[in-house]
């Protein structure tokens, strides 16, 4: 029976959530943190100095032929692992993935439909299933292939993701669904890959990894034990003058009215410096020798290097990119002026597909929204669906490959409820937590277009790599479908595996991770949703 009753007000984004008696009072960061009392800010990770300078793009600099020589040997500032730039959107709270948003099906793939009643439990009426009959849509269903994967044309993530990317971003970008289920409200689910991400090689120009919370995950959920580095844990930074103060000039940086003669007058200190130095190291034993002057000789390199490339802050500025805010920008400047999530996104993905980073999480809070009517949801899934099609966007315009992952710490339940409010859609309002409604997806974009699946007779294949797991028909995961169906770390190793796999490089998977999970390396093709796309 379908109870209707007046739903309760939509709470805006960026409003918390205030459980009357579902949850007990918020006492920790990620309590706050996933009913939306606090935000989560942008997390910036600085490796040691000698790293600073690996790029995963082209090098840019233009320094004298002398001195750009000494930039590969031998000082080793060379372009960085050239892997694909990675991010993370951590949403606090068990935020609802799949099923009225992304589809997951049963062991066919999407397309392998669940029960009425196990869409139901997914927030969907009857009437609005996938498949359902659909007079609006010109496939007379209720299902959208836009960014390759099969959403629910009606989902929130998507509605969102739509309005921030153009039609060709959107060609070229293709999304696999994984069925895992996680645990509720516990900052125990071992979500976060950064550290799995930069063991199989990601790095950038300036920083390895980039977060958003000053924990050692970078996040909000926390990382694998067995994939954490002290060495690169995150540091905070939260507003654009904390990306543009990673790089420093100097006093020769304000001396000068034209960049170029701070860096000529670098250069002319690197060469006198390397007359000295060879001229006095002849005194020293071989290695001791050898470390000095490639201390010495390499730090002047660096520094010339350094003034050269980043001499103006509109090179790492995200409100002076007009790719990003602008009259042509992804965000206007009337939303990104008044959207704290947006500007953090900004500079989080200026940093990494810009090549500055080689990954980083984006933590989003307030998505413990049960019990707040089903507008609530709609709305914060909606802006969290801005963001990632910030990204794509972004990636587009800069002709960066990107992967993005998107989770949540566990799930809910919808109940037979209706909200027909305007943000509400007619949908059936979020009820209570529910880890075992849980899912997470990623996105892959490529500059050559869309990413293929990988494929075996009849295609069916095709449909299960496009969905790793699969839902039980009464809208639940079926714990025995994969390895980290029932396990939050080996579902960080299913993510990595995919990201080696868009290299190529998914044989090494079992060295760099020997404690690996997965099985075999049949058992892991089953779990590698993409071909390599560079």
């Amino acid at each position: 029976m379908i109870i209707r009753r007046k739903p309760p007000r939509a709470l805006g984004p960026d409003e918390p959530i205030r459980h009357a008696t579902s949850h007990p009072r918020p006492v920790s960061r990620r309590d706050f943190l996933s009913r939306g009392f606090m935000s989560g800010s942008a997390v910036v990770v600085a490796p040691t100095v000698f790293s600073l300078f690996a790029s995963p793009h082209e090098a840019r600099a233009a320094l004298s032929p002398d001195l750009a020589a000494m930039k590969v040997t031998p000082c080793n500032i060379l372009p960085g692992a050239g892997l694909v730039p990675f991010i993370a959107f951590d949403l606090a709270g068990g935020a609802s993935m799949a099923g009225s948003e992304i589809l997951i099906g049963g062991q066919g793939g999407q397309r392998d439909f669940l029960s009425t009643a196990g869409y139901a439990k997914l927030g969907l009426p009857g009437d609005m299933v996938p498949n359902a009959p659909n007079a609006g849509s010109a496939t007379n269903d209720f299902i959208d292939t836009s960014f390759g994967a099969a959403w629910h044309s009606d989902g929130a993530f998507l509605r969102g993701m739509l309005a921030k990317t153009s039609a060709a971003a959107r060609a070229a970008t293709n999304a696999a669904v994984i069925a895992a289920r996680s645990e509720n409200d516990t900052a125990n689910n071992p979500h976060n890959p950064m550290y799995g991400i930069y063991r199989a090689g990601a790095d950038g120009e300036l920083l390895t990894l980039i977060g958003t919370q000053n924990s050692e995950s970078g996040g909000n959920s926390v990382a694998p034990a067995t994939m954490i580095d002290p060495a690169v844990r995150p540091a905070k930074v939260d507003r654009a003058s904390d990306v543009t103060g990673l790089v420093d000039t100097g006093e020769l940086g304000t001396l000068f009215s034209d960049p170029s003669d701070a860096v000529a007058v670098l250069e002319s200190i690197a060469r006198i410096s390397h007359r000295k130095i060879d001229r006095v190291s002849g005194s020293f034993p071989v290695g001791r020798r050898q470390v000095l002057e490639d201390l010495v000789k390499c730090g002047y390199v660096k520094s010339a290097d350094l003034a050269d490339r980043f001499s103006s802050p509109a090179a790492l500025n995200p409100d002076l990119d007009p790719h990003i805010v602008g009259t042509s920008g992804i965000f206007s400047q009337a939303e990104y002026n008044a959207d704290s999530e947006l500007r953090k996104t900004a500079a989080v993905m200026k940093m990494v597909i810009g090549g500055y980073a080689g990954a980083g999480t984006i933590t989003m809070g307030g998505y413990d929204y049960h019990g707040q009517g089903r507008a609530t949801g709609e709305l914060r899934n909606f802006r969290a669906g801005q963001c990632i099609g910030a990204c794509l966007e972004y990636a587009a315009r800069l002709r960066q490959p990107l992967m993005l992952y998107v989770f949540s710490d566990g799930s809910v339940n919808a109940n037979g409820q209706v909200d027909n409010t305007a943000d509400g859609r007619g949908k059936f309002m979020w009820a209570s937590d529910n880890g075992t409604t849980a899912a997470s997806f990623f996105l892959v974009y490529s500059p050559n277009g869309r990413p293929q699946l990988l494929d075996g007779p009849g295609g069916l294949a095709a449909a299960r790599h496009q969905q790793i797991g699969w839902f039980r028909a009464d809208g639940s995961v079926e714990t025995a479908s994969h390895p980290g169906a029932n396990a939050v770390n080996l579902l960080v190793e299913i993510v990595v595996l995919n990201y080696l796999a868009l290299h190529g490089r998914e044989g090494q998977f079992a060295s760099l991770f020997p404690g690996q999970g997965l099985g075999s390396t049949q058992l892991q093709q089953a779990l590698t949703s993409f071909a390599r796309i560079v």
